[in-house]
């Protein structure tokens, strides 16, 4: 089983121009969009999260059930869903705004252990910022790492969230002695400042870093470094692209049986273009589709899924 913690929330995404355009609210958040993608594809996947009693956190459940993601761990609490605001740009970025003070995702707590079966857990955005929840978060990685679970990172920095980028950056650097896969976006590498190969002498065994249309790289502590192209696409918006990556790319080391430090080792080029070559299609799926709405395993079939 592969466990994502982490938040789940509202999406308000506009459906015209201008700052008065209508929002329609769409299930999200990094790590949510990560563990749906995740059943989607067909893996075993668990959340791990405390979402709200409201309407929105029943209809954030009632997705991941449909989507065969197990809920057990999930936490419960009578504050409001966190929601963010979209505005998606002509190329299809999209930018947010966050209202999260008194959100019942922040106030997660972390727990006495993993379910059962768990062979990696994964990490990142709002989550590992907004405290009390962000400390209990980082508990819960360095926790699962010293037991020996395969840990994946993808910070997908929300500057707007962060109010002292130093103490953040020094925070992150703490992060990776527990963390076996780091993936970060061109932006987020930018934004952190370092480069893979000082992460590299952290702690990952591999760090891969996400181009948009221009692909995906990756770095690993052997020295390699390994890359593919972009799949080209009608971009409609990036929601949930880079969390499909994490999904992707999670999901067919599970199948290669190497959720492990050395099982990241031991890939080598024909292994790594396996991998991003398959996080490539599923992120131009999720790209081609208004909203997070990342492939179903069937999606990917034709070409060797």
């Amino acid at each position: 089983m592969i466990v994502v913690a982490g938040e789940a929330l509202i999406d308000l995404v506009p459906q015209g121009a201008g700052a008065l355009a209508a929002l329609t609210p769409a299930l999200g958040g990094g790590p949510y969009n990560t563990a749906v993608a995740l059943g989607r594809l067909g893996s075993p996947a668990a959340f791990c999260s405390r979402v709200s009693r409201d309407a929105f956190g029943e209809a954030l459940l009632d997705r991941l059930r449909e989507t065969g993601v197990e809920v057990s761990s999930v936490q419960r609490g009578d504050e409001p869903t966190t929601l963010a605001v979209a505005t998606v740009g002509t190329d299809g970025s999209a930018a947010y705004s966050f209202y999260v003070e008194g959100t019942a995702d922040r106030l997660f707590t972390a727990p006495e252990g993993l379910p059962a079966g768990a062979r990696a857990v994964s990490f990142g955005t709002c989550s590992l910022v907004l405290e009390p929840g962000a400390s209990a978060y980082e508990e819960l990685m360095r926790t699962a790492s010293a037991r020996g679970v395969f840990t994946a990172l993808d910070p997908n920095i929300r500057p707007g969230l962060i109010p002292d980028a130093d103490a953040y950056r020094s925070r992150f650097m703490r992060w990776l002695p527990s963390v076996s896969l780091l993936k970060v976006s061109a932006e987020d590498a930018e934004w952190l400042g370092g480069s893979p190969r000082e992460w590299l002498a952290a702690g990952p065994a591999a760090v891969v870093v996400t181009k948009g249309g221009d692909g995906l790289t990756v770095f690993t502590r052997g020295g390699g470094e390994y890359a593919v192209p972009g799949e080209r696409v009608e971009v409609v918006d990036t929601i949930g692209a880079g969390d499909t990556v994490n999904a992707a790319l999670l999901h067919r080391l599970a199948a290669r049986d190497a959720l492990s430090d050395e099982g990241l080792d031991s890939l080598g080029a024909e292994g790594w273009e396996d991998l991003l070559g398959f996080a490539a299609r599923a992120a131009a799926i999720t790209c081609s589709r208004a909203g997070a709405e990342p492939p179903y395993a069937h999606e990917l079939e034709p070409r060797g899924a």
